[in-house]
């Protein structure tokens, strides 16, 4: 009868909805102790006469609860590490409690588990020098112990089954390198095959598996597990990279950890679910990555990675670089691989879009994975860290608008301009004429911004079909206009110079080419941190055009009495006019930790003196575009109504 241990460990295991499910999960606390009231298999040392190595030899032999002479059982065959001998897995791992509550479980199948001493050689102790070159390479001849020693020896003692599809390798370490590379190296003997932190013995990956289509068809499973700070990392990636590129199905599954029993436990726990049952290769694709795809990677690339925690792998392959570094804000020093790859997993990144680069020698590129997004005054690669409560800009199974790109010939800067214009779902099909949001980008960006990194296109679309805002045109312009840009750009000359494309221009080419309505009370303006600002120049200047304002993560800069004076002056003659005009003065800031915070927070003070109505949130994350998506969300449910 189970013990409320045993039936809350079940319990645990359940919670997921498929077996593969289950397996993903780490092994249970606890699961590798005695527990009452389960069935304790049995471990024996056993002796045979290896006529590779010229002596008698030891192996541990572990026997299932119920064995019995009677029933024919599989074998696995379980190697250790280079420091250890056939009591390693015993002394650190316990693995017959591991087996003998998966039993208790009915998560795997009865088998004979062989832990031998894999240094084939008359001192097998691990004494001494272990790294002395008659002992590393009494570690390759092991395998001409296993094959014409061991097993038949296993075969002639124990009732068991011979043929391939029977029989499997696994180790840990040394132990994980020897497995690949006899497992994969002997096909017509073993038909699974396990590394754990597999060592620098194994071979390289042509070799091992020099015909990968004749493997996919002997293969039954392929287990590949190492924990993501193990320095060891590198041969476990190339081994998977080379299963990926020759699409041979395989597990590889990356832990937190390092090299120790905490992951090798891990693996046993997770390879032995899987033995002398059926496989549904096509399942196993969801254990070839550590985490999931970002959304911005580019159609099939497989990294960068998102893990649980929000931390982020990233992997380039870029073999004659010398030096190569994410730069994430935070510069992450990526670490290469013999294959050429590069890697790094990040701290835990903050939800929502993010800029990144590649430095690459020192040279700041885009990342071939991932899409690229105009901001910091450049191309730069984006990732979209999943966000829980993101929905609102999530695809959804609603009606979509469209997202138009505008030429214009601008009469104010003389050139042809471009503009991104969102129409509401069923635009082309209605008569009817819109109200219009004019959205400003911040330093850096351009017009595609807010199309791209903010996805307008979304919140917009899942808040008309939910009836919470109304259908409305958004025009997504330039505010780039020339000059150096930056604080020294935000002068009188650069913000007249908006003020004039956006009145002389901008508008009336929206208002001679889209059906929207041309009153103030069906015309807002909004933008963040340098659209903000620019906001506030054009808009309060002008609020016979508006009917409401959002400025985002912005204020008037402080300290720049050159450029604050006037603008203020003019909000004290005119703060009657303006609080008649504008039915939404809507200021908003990423939290204390926003740039902007104390400028907004100073100018806020002045609005107050001045008697200038304004309302005022916060939404935590910084000078960020999940804090400008959120705006937007709630700034638009504020509009035409």
């Amino acid at each position: 009868m189970r013990t409320i241990v045993s039936i809350a460990i079940s319990l645990l295991m359940l919670a997921s909805v498929s077996m593969a499910q289950r397996m993903l999960k780490e092994m249970p606390k606890g699961y590798d102790v005695v527990l009452p009231g389960v069935a304790a298999g049995k471990i024996d040392t056993v002796r045979y006469q290896s006529g590779t190595v010229g002596s008698t030899r030891k192996a541990l032999i572990y026997t299932p609860p119920g064995f019995s002479k009677k029933k024919k059982y599989p074998v696995l065959y379980l190697l250790h590490g280079i420091g250890g001998d056939e009591k390693e897995w015993l002394k650190g791992g316990n693995p017959q409690l591991i087996l003998d509550n998966l039993y208790a479980e009915r998560k795997i199948e009865p088998m004979i588990v062989v832990m031998p001493n894999g240094r084939a050689m008359k001192d097998d102790r691990a004494t001494g020098n272990i790294m002395a070159q008659d002992k590393v390479a009494a570690f390759a001849t092991f395998e001409q112990d296993l094959l014409l020693d061991l097993i038949p020896f296993i075969e002639s003692k124990y009732p068991v089954f011979k043929d391939r599809e029977q029989r499997a390798i696994a180790g840990l370490s040394m132990g994980g390198g020897q497995s690949l590379n006899i497992g994969l190296g002997n096909l017509d003997q073993f038909a699974w095959v396990g590394g754990f932190s597999s060592a620098p013995n194994t071979k390289m990956p042509g070799e091992l598996m020099p015909d990968p289509e004749d493997a996919r068809k002997k293969l039954k499973l392929l287990f590949i597990s190492c924990g993501d700070n193990d320095r060891l990392i590198t041969f476990s990636k190339r081994t998977h990279d080379y299963m990926f590129e020759h699409s041979v199905p395989h597990v590889y599954y990356i832990e937190p950890g390092v090299h120790d029993f905490k992951v090798w436990k891990n693996g046993l726990y997770m390879f032995s679910q899987f033995l002398f049952k059926p496989v549904d290769n096509a399942s196993l694709s969801k254990y070839t990555m550590l985490g999931t795809r970002a959304e911005t990677n580019i159609r099939s690339a497989q990294y960068p990675q998102i893990l649980p925690d929000n931390r982020v792998v990233f992997r380039l392959k870029a073999p004659q670089a010398q030096k190569v570094q994410i730069d994430l804000g935070k510069k992450y020093e990526m670490a290469k691989d013999t294959g050429g790859y590069w890697s790094v997993t990040t701290d835990s990144i903050g939800k929502g879009f993010h800029y990144y680069s590649l430095l690459v020698d020192d040279l700041a590129v885009v990342d071939p994975a991932s899409e690229t997004f105009y901001g910091m005054g450049r191309m730069a690669s984006g990732i979209e860290i999943p966000y829980r409560n993101g929905g609102y800009y999530a695809q959804k199974d609603v009606a979509h608008g469209d997202m138009r790109i505008k030429k214009y010939q601008s009469n104010t800067m003389g050139n042809w301009r471009e503009m991104y214009v969102y129409t509401p779902p069923g635009y082309d099909k209605s008569a009817e004429k819109y109200p219009v949001l004019y959205l400003l980008h911040g330093g850096g960006e351009d017009q595609r911004g807010w199309a791209n990194q903010g996805k307008t296109n979304l919140i917009l679309d899942n808040l008309i079909a939910e009836e919470k805002a109304k259908p409305m045109v958004i025009v997504m312009l330039d505010g780039n206009m020339g000059g150096s840009g930056g604080i020294a750009g935000f002068n009188e000359n650069v913000l007249k110079s908006f003020e004039n494309e956006l009145k002389q221009s901008a508008i009336p080419f929206v208002e001679n080419n889209f059906r929207v309505e041309t009153d103030a009370k069906n015309r807002a303006l909004a933008g963040l941190s340098m659209g903000g600002l620019q906001t506030l120049y054009a808009g309060i200047k002008n609020t016979g055009m508006f009917s409401s304002l959002g400025v985002f993560s912005s204020g008037w800069f402080s300290n720049n009495t050159a450029l604050t004076e006037p603008q203020y002056a003019f909000m004290k003659t005119n703060a009657e006019k303006i609080n008649s005009n504008l039915k939404n003065f809507w200021i908003s800031m990423g939290g204390q930790e926003d740039i902007a915070y104390n400028n907004c927070k100073i100018m806020r003070a002045k609005f107050d003196e001045l008697g200038v109505k304004y309302t005022y949130s916060e939404y935590p994350g910084g000078h960020s575009w999940p804090v400008w998506r959120h705006d937007l969300f709630q700034f638009s449910q504020l509009l035409f109504k």
